[in-house]
């Protein structure tokens, strides 16, 4: 009577550890499901803001310092301009019109339909006699400063770095289209010297690397 006794005792205690090993292992299941979720939750998500919101831009040059420098990284708002248009020293991340493959970050200068000409290091629209300010610029604009004139086309924008002595911008960017072969001659490459409003990305918000840093101040 009491071999039975003590052999029922052993099988309640061997059922016990079976159902206390069932419930971990589905309480490890459920871990790791809920693990799994949020993970495809938080992939889908940064997907969706760096496809629809957020660009993310890493600078190599030097053509915009002093505000961003060489190894910079930063965030671009995407929807910036979804229900305005850029304004005049907005700096925006855009596709480069010669080769769209590659994306560029400078300043907005030129705005649609107006003349801007740059003359001795200065910059003139539509004829003013005053410059535009410019307290951004890093260091005496002294290289291809003088005998620009520029006529922005509607729904285009004339871009130029703040580093205006090395900056590859709109000053260059008809020969470089002859250059490489993408203009057939002098009146097809004018057209690449204007960023469309289609070729924009966003406008530079935030830079985060190597430090936090707005840019909407500058």
């Amino acid at each position: 009577m009491k071999d039975k006794e003590y052999l029922n005792a052993e099988e309640n205690v061997q059922e016990e550890d079976r159902g206390e090993e069932e419930t971990k292992k589905r309480s490890f299941l459920r871990e790791l499901f809920s693990f799994v979720e949020i993970f495809v939750v938080a992939f889908l998500l940064a997907q969706f803001m760096t496809r629809f919101v957020m660009i993310n831009a890493e600078v190599p040059s030097e053509s915009m310092e002093n505000m961003i420098e060489p190894g910079d990284r930063l965030f671009g708002f995407r929807l910036a301009y979804a229900f305005d248009d850029p304004k005049r020293y907005d700096v925006v991340i855009f596709r480069y019109p010669v080769d769209e493959t590659q994306n560029y970050i400078k300043r907005v200068i030129g705005l649609p339909g107006e003349k801007v000409e740059i003359r001795k290091g200065k910059i003139y629209i539509d004829d003013s006699d005053v410059p535009l300010e410019e307290p951004y610029l890093p260091e005496e604009w002294v290289d291809d400063n003088d005998g620009y004139v520029f006529h922005v086309p509607e729904d285009c924008y004339l871009m130029l770095g703040d580093n205006r002595n090395i900056s590859l911008d709109a000053r260059f960017w008809a020969g470089k289209a002859l250059e490489t072969g993408v203009a057939v001659n002098k009146e097809d490459a004018d057209s690449y010297t204007y960023v469309t409003s289609d070729q924009i990305l966003g406008k530079a918000v935030i830079k985060y690397f190597p430090h936090i840093e707005s840019l909407l101040s500058y």
